[in-house]
């Protein structure tokens, strides 16, 4: 039983020195990975700015809503006492 790929000299040999080219072919593949990566987290420093904007807004108009319905509430306490009278 034979297995072509392993039956070949270059499959047991010693790796020889990466040429000139695919030093540099790799350096620029790395240095896309990381501008790649650098791009994305500013992507999500942003996203999360945003984020923390719209939860503080939220917040503010839970505080309102609060607020209004203390006010309905009082009213329509008032006109039940007027009524009742």
């Amino acid at each position: 039983m034979s297995f072509p790929a392993f039956d070949e000299p270059s499959a047991w040999a010693i790796p020889s020195e990466p040429q000139a080219g695919d030093i540099v072919t790799e350096a620029l593949k790395k240095d896309k990975v990381l501008k790649d990566i650098a791009a994305a987290q500013e992507d999500l420093k942003a996203m999360f700015n945003r984020v923390q904007a719209v939860q503080k807004e939220v917040e503010k108009l839970t505080s309102g809503n609060e607020t209004l319905q203390m006010y309905i509430d009082n009213l329509t306490v008032q006109m039940a006492k007027r009524r009742g009278q």
